[in-house]
C-alpha cells in the first residue's frame, strides 16, 4: 500500500522528524510505502495533489492541528500523536493498513481540536483533563517562543565571541543598545569588529525583548484562538514593562486568552457578530488585560519574580548543586518532552535577563547546567551501543551513532528512539545521569551566555575544561546504568531458539 503521512509536535524540530523517519522505515520493513509531510519549523513542501489521490490512507501523527486538512477529505485515516509515532510506528503502519482495509470516510478535525487558523497552528483537545488542556497552552505558547530564543540567544552570543562580553556593558550614561544604535546612525564601518558585534548584539536583544510577549501571545492564542493574540501580546509587553517577566508572561498569557475566549461566547446580535472577532474583543480584551497587569497584578508579580530571582542569587553550596539536580532530572524526565520544556523555558527565559550582565549570575549557571544535563542521556545511550553492542539491536546501534552527533549538539530527542522502546529502563539512568551533570555543573561554577548549540557554544561556556568534565561523567553514569539494567533484564528473559541458542530480547 501507499501511505500519506503528516508529522509535527509542539517545538517543530526534533520529534517531527523522527516521527516521519520512524513512520518511513516501518512502512519499508512491512512492504509499503510511507512519504512524509513534515509541519515543522519549516515545513517540508506540500504534497502533490495526485499523490494524495493515490494513497490508501492517511497518517496524522500531530500534537499541532494540521494544516490544510480538507485535502485529506473522504480518505481513510488514523490520527495520533507525534510520540506515539516515534515509539510504535510499526503499530501505526499496522492501524492504516486496517483504516485503508475498512474503507474511506471523512477525516474532521480529530478530538475536537480547533481548526487551523490562516497558517498559525495550536492542537488543543476540547474534553481533556484541566491539567492536558493547561500543558497543550503552554506549549503553544514556547513552540512559537523557540525561534526568538535561538535567533536572538546565539546572535548575541556571537556577538561575544567578536567582541567579548564588554559589548554588552553600559557607556556612560548609555545602554549598549542606544549606543550602537547611535553609533550605527552616523555610518557603519565593516572593517570594524566592535560594529559587527554591536550589530549583533542589538539585533539578538531585540529578538531576546520579544520572548515574554510571544509566550504571552501564544498561550492566549492556544486558549482564545486569534482573538486572544493582541490582549496576550499587550499584556506580556507590559509584564515586561513593570518588571513582572516570566510569571508575569504567564499571567498575561492566561488572562487574556480567558478573557478572550468569554467574550467569543457571549450571544451577540447579527448586527455586531461580524466585527467582534476583529474589533470588540481584541480591544475589550487587550484593554482589560493591560488593566489589570499594570494596576493589579505588576506588582506582586514583579515583587515574586524578584524574590524568586534574589533566591537563585542566593543559592550556593548544597543549595545550588541541588537546584543542579533537579533541573538535569527535568531535562531528561521526558526527553524532549514537557517537563523538559519547562526547564528549557526556565532557563533561557533567565538568560534573557542575565546575558548581558557582568560577572557570573546563577541565570548563567542555570543555562550551563540545562544544556549539559540535555547533551547527557544521547551521549550516555551512544556510549553504551559501543561498549556492549550485544545489547542493542543492530538498528539500536545505528542509532547510536546518531546519537552521538544530536547529544553534541543538544538535542536530547536523540535518546527518545531508545527510551521508545525499553521506557522503565532507559529514562531512569537518563534521569540519573542528566541529574549528576546538572549537580556537578553548579558544582564546578560553570556558565554560559549561550540558550542552544552544544559544543558550538564551547567557547562561551565559563570554565569549559570542567563542563566537558561534568558531561563526560554523566555520561558514563548513563551508559554504565543502562548496560546494567538491559544486562539485568535479559538475564531475567533469556529465551533461546529450536536451537537451544540464547536470542536477544
Amino acid at each position: 500500500m501507499k501511505f500519506v503521512a503528516i508529522t509535527s509536535c509542539p517545538t517543530g524540530i526534533a520529534h517531527t522528524f523522527m516521527a516521519a523517519e520512524a513512520l518511513e522505515q516501518a512502512g519499508k520493513a512491512a512492504g509499503h510505502e510511507v512519504i512524509v509531510e513534515t509541519q515543522g519549523a519549516v515545513p517540508s513542501p506540500p504534497f502533490d495533489p495526485a499523490l494524495i489521490a493515490e494513497a490508501d490512507a492517511v497518517i496524522f501523527a500531530a500534537d499541532l492541528e494540521v494544516r490544510d486538512r480538507e485535502r485529506f477529505d473522504g480518505k481513510p485515516f488514523v490520527d495520533v500523536g507525534v510520540k506515539k509515532a516515534v515509539a510504535d510506528a510499526p503499530g501505526v503502519v499496522a492501524a492504516a493498513v486496517a483504516a485503508a482495509e475498512a474503507g474511506p470516510k471523512s477525516a474532521p478535525a480529530a478530538g475536537g481540536a480547533k481548526p487551523a487558523d490562516a497558517g498559525l497552528a495550536t492542537k488543543v483537545t476540547e474534553g481533556a483533563s484541566t491539567a492536558t488542556r493547561v500543558r497543550q497552552w503552554l506549549m503553544t505558547g514556547v513552540s512559537y517562543m523557540i525561534p526568538f530564543v535561538a535567533a536572538g540567544g546565539i546572535l548575541i552570543a556571537l556577538a561575544f565571541l567578536v567582541g567579548g562580553y564588554e559589548v554588552a556593558l553600559n557607556r556612560g550614561d548609555q545602554s549598549a543598545t542606544a549606543y550602537f544604535v547611535g553609533l550605527f546612525e552616523q555610518g557603519f564601518d565593516v572593517t570594524s569588529s566592535e560594529q559587527w558585534a554591536g550589530l549583533m548584539f542589538v539585533i539578538g536583544a531585540s529578538a531576546f525583548g520579544f520572548l515574554v510577549p510571544v509566550l504571552a501571545g501564544f498561550i492566549a492564542f492556544g486558549i482564545a484562538n486569534r482573538p486572544g493574540i493582541a490582549p496576550g501580546f499587550v499584556g506580556g509587553t507590559i509584564a515586561v514593562t513593570v518588571g513582572a517577566g516570566f510569571l508575569g508572561g504567564l499571567a498575561a498569557g492566561f488572562l487574556g486568552g480567558f478573557i478572550a475566549l468569554y467574550l467569543s461566547r457571549l450571544k451577540v446580535p447579527n448586527s455586531v457578530r461580524g466585527v467582534m472577532p476583529v474589533v470588540v474583543i481584541p480591544l475589550i480584551a487587550t484593554f482589560v488585560t493591560a488593566a489589570l497587569m499594570l494596576v493589579v497584578l505588576g506588582r506582586p508579580l514583579r515583587w515574586l519574580s524578584e524574590a524568586l530571582t534574589d533566591g537563585l542569587n542566593s543559592l550556593s553550596g548544597s543549595g545550588i548543586v541541588l537546584l543542579g539536580v533537579i533541573l538535569g532530572v527535568m531535562m531528561a524526565a521526558d526527553l524532549g518532552g514537557p517537563i523538559n520544556k519547562v526547564a528549557y523555558t526556565f532557563a533561557t527565559t533567565g538568560l534573557a535577563t542575565a546575558a548581558t550582565a557582568s560577572g557570573s549570575p546563577v541565570e548563567l549557571k542555570v543555562m550551563a547546567a540545562v544544556m549539559a544535563a540535555g547533551m547527557t542521556p544521547p551521549l550516555g545511550i551512544a556510549l553504551a551501543t559501543t561498549l556492549r553492542k550485544k545489547l542493542f539491536t543492530e538498528a539500536e546501534r545505528q542509532n547510536g551513532k546518531a546519537a552521538y552527533l544530536l547529544g553534541a549538539f543538544f538535542i536530547t530527542e536523540g535518546a527518545i528512539p531508545f527510551a521508545a522502546a525499553a521506557p522503565l529502563r532507559i529514562i531512569p539512568a537518563c534521569m540519573i545521569g542528566s541529574g549528576i551533570t546538572g549537580g556537578l555543573v553548579m558544582a564546578f561554577g560553570n556558565t554560559l551566555r549561550a540558550p542552544h548549540g552544544g559544543v558550538v557554544v564551547l567557547g562561551l561556556v565559563g570554565n569549559p575544561v570542567t563542563y566537558l568534565l561534568a558531561i563526560v561523567i554523566g555520561s558514563i553514569i548513563t551508559a554504565a546504568v543502562v548496560i546494567a539494567f538491559k544486562g539485568a533484564h535479559r538475564k531475567g528473559h533469556a529465551v533461546t531458539d529450536t536451537a537451544g541458542q540464547p536470542v536477544a530480547v
